[in-house]
C-alpha cells in the first residue's frame, strides 16, 4: 500500500495525501516578508548548457512571491533584497515571478518602461546572480527585442541566468492573455505583445532539467506535455494571475499540471495592488509529482522554501508509468481526422 510522503512546514494546513513515501525530503518552509521588504508545441534546438550547473541536481529553491508597481527602484529593492534572504538560507535557486521587473498602469506605460536585454535591469540581475551563487528565474521580463524597431510591440520573456550570471535560456511567452471578465478590468496582452515563436527545451540546472513557461501558459496542458516529453523534472509558470481567476484557478491548474506530467511544479507569483486598477491574486506554491502543495506563500511580499527530491520524482514515475502509457498515435489520429468529420464529410 502506498504510504503518505512527509508534509512540509508552510503557511497553509496540510492536506491528506497517499503519496509514495518521500526517501529524504527535509521539510520546505514559508516565510512572511520583513518590514523592510516593501498538437503539442515543437521543441527547438537545445540551449547550451552553463558550466554552472550540478553533477547532482535537486535540492533547495525559494519561489518569491512581489508586489510590483511602475517604480522600478522599488521592485529591484524588493526582488533584491528577497533572492538575498534566500541565497542566506541555502536556496541553489531563486525563482521570480512574471512583470518582476515591473507592472505599468497602462499599455503604453509598458512600452514606455520596457528595456532591452542588454539593458540595465538584465545587468543588475546577472550581478545579483553572481554575489549570491545562485540560479535566477526571471520570470516575465518587458523585453524590447530585436524587432523593437520593426514591431513597436515587446516580448513577455522568461530569463534564466546560471550562478555566474550568464544568460543561459530565454523564453518568450506564446500564450497571450486577452480576457474580460465580469466585474474585472479588460486586460489584452496582445494589443502591445509579441507572441513567442518556440518552446525551449528542459534547461539542466542545478536543481534538475527546467521547463518555462508564464502565467498563461498554465492553461494549455499541450505545453506541459511537451515539456515532459522533452525530460522536463520541473515545470515554471511564474504568474501575476488576476483575482477572479486566480481565487477559481490558480491552485487547481497548478496541481493538475504536477500530477499530469509528474513533475515539480514552481509558481511564483504578483500579490496585492499594483495600481488602482489592477490586482494580483498571489499564493506563490510549489507542488510535488504527486500534486501535493509542499509550500505556499500567505499575503503580501514574501518567499516560501522547498527542497525538490528528484529520486522522489523517479520513484512516482516508475510507480504509475503515465507517460509511457500516453496514445499519442491515437490523440493524433483523431485530431486530424476530427475537422473533416465535424464538416460532413
Amino acid at each position: 500500500m502506498l504510504r503518505a510522503a512527509p508534509r512540509a512546514l508552510r503557511c497553509c494546513p496540510p492536506r491528506p495525501s497517499r503519496a509514495p513515501q518521500s526517501s529524504s525530503s527535509p521539510p520546505a518552509m514559508s516565510e512572511s516578508p520583513s518590514p523592510a521588504v516593501s498538437p503539442s508545441p515543437a521543441v527547438s534546438p537545445s540551449p547550451a548548457v552553463s558550466p554552472g550547473a550540478a553533477a547532482s541536481p535537486g535540492g533547495l529553491v525559494a519561489v518569491l512571491q512581489v508586489t510590483s508597481t511602475a517604480d522600478k527602484e522599488h521592485n529591484w529593492r524588493q526582488c533584491s533584497a528577497l533572492v538575498r534572504r534566500a541565497a542566506a538560507r541555502g536556496a541553489r535557486a531563486v525563482f521570480l515571478p512574471e512583470g518582476f521587473d515591473f507592472i505599468g498602469d497602462s499599455p503604453q506605460h509598458s512600452l514606455e518602461l520596457a528595456e532591452p536585454l542588454h539593458g540595465d535591469t538584465v545587468g543588475r540581475y546577472r550581478q545579483l546572480a553572481r554575489e549570491c551563487d545562485v540560479w535566477l528565474s526571471l520570470g516575465g521580463f518587458h523585453e524590447r527585442g530585436e524587432d523593437w524597431d520593426s514591431t513597436g510591440r515587446i516580448y513577455n520573456c522568461h530569463l534564466l541566468l546560471d550562478n555566474s550570471g550568464a544568460l543561459v535560456a530565454a523564453y518568450r511567452k506564446l500564450h497571450l492573455f486577452d480576457a474580460a471578465l465580469q466585474g474585472a478590468p479588460a486586460l489584452c496582452e496582445s494589443s502591445f505583445t509579441n507572441p513567442g515563436r518556440e518552446l525551449l527545451p528542459p534547461v539542466p540546472t542545478p536543481v534538475g532539467k527546467l521547463g518555462l513557461a508564464v502565467c498563461y501558459d498554465l492553461r494549455f496542458p499541450e505545453l506541459a506535455q511537451a515539456l515532459r516529453g522533452a525530460g522536463a523534472q520541473i515545470l515554471t509558470f511564474p504568474s501575476a494571475f488576476t483575482v477572479p481567476t486566480g481565487a477559481a484557478h490558480w491552485e487547481v491548474l497548478l496541481r493538475a499540471r504536477a500530477i499530469e506530467c509528474q513533475c515539480y511544479v514552481l509558481a511564483a507569483a504578483q500579490t496585492g495592488r499594483h495600481s488602482a486598477g489592477r490586482a494580483s491574486f498571489g499564493h506563490a506554491l510549489v507542488a510535488d509529482p504527486w500534486g501535493t502543495v509542499v509550500a505556499q506563500c500567505q499575503e503580501g511580499p514574501g518567499l516560501c522554501l522547498a527542497h525538490l527530491d528528484l529520486a522522489y520524482l523517479e520513484q512516482v514515475r516508475r510507480q504509475l508509468p503515465v507517460h509511457g502509457h500516453r496514445r499519442g498515435d491515437i490523440y493524433g489520429a483523431t485530431a486530424a481526422t476530427g475537422a473533416g468529420t465535424g464538416a460532413g464529410t
